[in-house]
């Protein structure tokens, strides 16, 4: 996969400028189709993302994505990139629809990890990780958060003003046709999982939600992963003055009592995350359970950060989950 980055982040903001218009709103700009310029066909990805370098490197390719699930998508979702604008700021977003669907369909906002451009959702990761869980009706609707795509990238302040991109999307759903306003939940990863927390603070509008490998205890977390803090200190306003203060307000075992009883909550996480400590989802749990909030957690024995090899496990639960509370 991270053969094919260098390639392919430059292309996320050179898609064609073919319309798809999934969002009527006058205050969305540049609304651009993804299955377009070199994700017009899997043929033309693969020779973009290869190079054709090799037989082997074309093997790779097809087992991670695969000729067959690129024409299955294409078929049936809908999908486009778009800006909007927060704060005065220009915030990269995404939207990926049932293209057939007689109902209105549920909706869920994914929050992404990763900090300023690493972790930045381009098409590659709508196809391994968003794709799946749209096809099986829902309406995703996402953000880059600011200074993703950016020379300002100190914009993403890691939890802070950034959460603002998240909930200013509950603002357009409303115009996007075949979406169900009323059935909305969200769901997020790493970083995302923070995101998540942060945002359900700001709105009474999410149903249910969703984290896969959230970090909780941000001041803890620095225990089991020190090479963060350099991260913190880059990305967080004042974070050398008021860290304990800054990584607290990101904490949601530190306002855990201040959940809603009303909205469900789903932690999934590899027991094997190098990355953000199992014991982060493991602390939630026992406090939401302390707190009376409805919750379910799933750990997958040897499963990484991303939850590469249970990645179908995941995404039937993540289904499983918001059909039955949306």
């Amino acid at each position: 996969m991270t053969k094919y980055t260098l390639i392919l982040i430059l292309v996320f903001s050179s898609f064609s400028s073919q319309a798809t218009s999934l969002i009527n709103d006058e205050r969305i700009k540049e609304q651009k189709n993804c299955f377009s310029w070199v994700f017009t066909d899997y043929s033309s990805w693969q020779n973009a993302g290869t190079k054709v370098k090799s037989k082997k490197e074309k093997l790779q390719f097809d087992a991670l994505f695969g000729e067959e699930k690129f024409n299955l998508y294409k078929k049936n979702l809908s999908c486009s990139t778009f800006k909007y604008e927060v704060d005065g700021n220009d915030v990269h977003g995404y939207v990926i629809k049932p293209k057939f669907s007689k109902n209105k369909l549920p909706v869920l906002i994914f929050n992404r990890g990763g900090n300023a451009n690493f972790g930045k959702i381009y098409f590659p990761r709508m196809f391994l990780d968003l794709f799946p869980i749209a096809k099986e009706g829902f309406v995703i609707i996402g953000s880059n958060y600011r200074g993703t795509f950016s020379k300002n990238t100190l914009l993403d302040e890691f939890g802070g003003k950034d959460v603002n991109d998240v909930t200013a999307l509950l603002n357009y759903i409303p115009n996007i046709e075949g979406a169900d306003a009323q059935r909305i939940g969200m769901y997020g990863h790493s970083r995302g999982g923070m995101q998540t927390f942060l945002a359900l603070k700001q709105t009474n509008n999410i149903k249910a939600i969703a984290t896969i490998a959230g970090v909780t205890d941000l001041l803890k977390e620095l225990e089991f992963r020190p090479f963060m803090e350099k991260i913190y200190t880059r990305q967080i306003p004042d974070y050398e003055k008021n860290k304990v203060a800054e990584l607290e307000k990101r904490s949601v075992l530190k306002w855990v009592n201040k959940l809603s009883p009303s909205v469900p909550i789903l932690l999934l996480h590899g027991e094997d995350d190098k990355r953000a400590s199992v014991n982060n989802s493991i602390a939630l749990a026992d406090a939401l359970a302390k707190n009376n909030i409805p919750h379910k957690l799933v750990l997958y024995p040897e499963g990484d950060h991303g939850l590469t090899k249970n990645r179908e496990k995941a995404n039937k639960e993540l289904v499983s989950w918001f059909h039955k509370y949306l």
